[in-house]
């Protein structure tokens, strides 16, 4: 009898541990302002020491909120929207926009895998969006570059990322 009541101890004790882990509040870091405009920077600096056209640098939170914008001198104003939904779509979607094309038109010859995202008014898929994560894979946000070549916006959010590896 005794036994009975350890093992049946045992198996309530096992599934309240099971239960207040799936109903515990999460904690997980957050992406700040002191850390975007060092992104922004890293990204500025990239540009100017490469020459390409100016651009649009848009960054946001894990939801899609902006938490920093920045235009630099004459860089296309069409482009803003598109930065700032290339940094959505890196998000939404966490993965590069470059992969988000991939995915919508296709690589090598293959035909895309979901090309209905083309028609898609909130996805970007094309380069120049990057997610930000943690280094264990927890998503803080997304940065999205716009006003040069799309090779040239996603080189630009690169450098923005590596900028805060050390944070990550």
């Amino acid at each position: 009898m005794l036994v009975k009541f350890f093992v049946f101890f045992i198996f309530l004790s096992l599934n309240f541990t099971t239960l207040a882990q799936d109903i515990s509040i999460k904690m997980k870091p957050i992406i700040n302002l002191e850390i975007v405009k060092i992104m922004a920077d890293a990204c500025e600096s990239h540009q100017k020491k490469t020459g390409y056209r100016p651009v649009n640098i848009a960054i946001v939170d894990a939801g899609g909120d902006l938490v920093l914008f920045r235009r630099q001198n004459n860089a296309f104003l069409l482009s803003i929207d598109i930065a700032i939904a290339k940094a959505n779509s890196a998000a939404g979607i966490p993965v590069p926009t470059r992969a988000i094309q991939d995915i919508v038109y296709g690589k090598d010859g293959n035909p895309g895998r979901v090309p209905g995202l083309a028609h898609s008014k909130n996805i970007v898929a094309f380069p120049g969006g990057m997610p930000i994560k943690t280094k264990n894979g927890i998503l803080l946000g997304a940065i999205g570059v716009s006003g040069a070549t799309g090779d040239e916006d996603e080189q630009c959010a690169n450098a923005a990322l590596l900028a805060i590896d050390e944070y990550l």
